[in-house]
């Protein structure tokens, strides 16, 4: 994937989502699993192609209950429970995606999600390039991630750097229950592979409005989430809490910080960013994976090629450690934040 590509953008600040740009009418409170199962109903009900696969989604809804009741609505033909080998989910999925159907795949947890890495790096981002055009594979790969459950270093994982290094990918990372709905039924839409990581940690701890119907968040844009002029503050997935609630400490030290959420991870909303940027002068990216050649660095290194001259102070990254995921060191492993709050001081200070 060239850089062009890679990093095309619309203008404007992508601040918010085009569901609310429309002035949708809001559904009721929801958590991320009841917005993810929405827009999978959604999507079933609407296209007769879209199928969804993996260990345990139909019978008891999946290990986290995103996919409940899917298969008494929509059938065991539509919604099916696979044997325990996350190779032969993917191998399957992308065969039923080349033939024409849709299929949502489950990866029960991020941290299974290496056997089937050759099934996702050589066959699935690569069938376009390999077939000249002649062939697409609509597949979407989700897969809770993360830490925040005690789940230790076979469940804690977040790998989502390995994937936006492999070209022919899109990587997606919702933190709110708006944009997972969104962005769900935009990856669906999407004529190449896309992993869909969901930050298990805020599945039923984050609730939000979902707008009414089939709204798409495109997978282009970041969204701002607060507003400053002193520091920009990226994060994904769970983490942008820990960026928001770092925000609100530094204030009262009158840091005024913008945090991004930067929902679709590749293709990265470089515009968003470098805008950000120029006006604050100063960057801090927090990511929850382990800190060595993480998508933090490549963050970093992207704003430094767009935006060099308008820095203040070098760009700084609070990060999980270069550890496996603890079970019992869980807190002080994430980068929570009273981290964040430390590198947002020192970064606004910095002269």
């Amino acid at each position: 994937m060239s850089e062009a590509v890679a990093l095309r953008q619309p203008g404007g600040s992508g601040g918010a989502a085009t569901a609310q740009r429309r002035g949708a009418e809001p559904t009721g409170e929801r958590t991320l699993v009841q917005a993810i199962n929405a827009a999978l109903a959604l999507a079933l009900e609407a296209d007769p192609n879209v199928v969804v696969l993996g260990e345990d989604v139909a019978q008891i809804g999946g290990v986290f209950r995103v996919t409940e009741g899917l298969k008494a609505r929509f059938g065991q033909d539509r919604v099916i429970d696979t044997p325990l080998t996350e190779t032969g989910i993917i191998g399957a999925a992308i065969g039923m995606a080349i033939a024409g159907m849709k299929p949502v795949a489950e990866i029960q947890f991020a941290d299974f999600i290496y056997p089937a890495f050759d099934q996702i790096v050589n066959e699935a981002a690569k069938y376009r390039y390999r077939s000249g055009g002649d062939f697409h594979v609509p597949l979407v790969i989700r897969t809770p991630y993360g830490g925040g459950i005690k789940g230790g270093h076979y469940h804690s994982q977040s790998p989502e750097a390995l994937f936006i290094h492999t070209p022919g990918l899109k990587v997606v990372v919702p933190a709110t229950p708006a944009d997972a709905h969104g962005l769900l039924l935009s990856a669906i839409d999407d004529p190449d592979p896309v992993l869909f990581f969901e930050p298990k940690r805020i599945y039923r701890a984050v609730k939000g409005p979902v707008p009414a119907g089939a709204e798409r968040v495109p997978l282009s844009e970041a969204r701002v989430a607060r507003r400053g002029r002193a520091v920009t503050c990226v994060a994904w997935g769970a983490m942008l809490y820990e960026a928001l609630a770092a925000a609100a400490a530094v204030a009262d030290d009158g840091i005024d910080v913008e945090v991004i959420d930067l929902r679709t991870l590749w293709p990265v909303d470089i515009t968003t960013l470098r805008q950000s940027v120029e006006k604050t002068g100063r960057l801090v990216v927090v990511q929850e994976a382990p800190r060595a050649c993480g998508f933090a660095a490549e963050l970093i290194s992207l704003v430094c090629e767009h935006a060099f001259l308008h820095l203040e102070a070098p760009p700084q990254r609070v990060t999980g450690y270069d550890t496996p995921f603890p079970y019992t060191l869980e807190h002080d492993y994430l980068p929570l934040a009273d981290r964040i709050a430390a590198a947002l001081r020192g970064t606004a200070r910095f002269a």
